[in-house]
């Protein structure tokens, strides 16, 4: 989700990369946000490659923005 707050969509490759996590570990965290409709997803084709691109949805960056909220009211008491 950080990583998605600070870009307008990103690749699976990219997000791999980004988080250090294998294929398999972030395929499952994708699939549970986007099953909480927290991001989006659109897959295409490149060279008969599959390309998956992730966006957060409103309702994702207001989550998000909320979690963030509640990190720093923890750190400031």
């Amino acid at each position: 989700m950080a990583v998605l707050a600070t870009v307008d969509e990103a690749e699976f490759i990219y997000l791999r990369e980004k988080v250090g996590a294998t294929d398999g570990n972030l395929s499952v965290h994708l699939k549970k946000l986007e099953e909480a409709k927290y991001i989006s997803v659109k897959k295409s084709f490149s060279e008969r490659k599959p390309i998956s691109h992730y966006k957060l949805t409103t309702s994702g960056r207001k989550a998000f923005e909320a979690y963030i909220d509640s990190l720093e009211k923890l750190i400031k008491k």
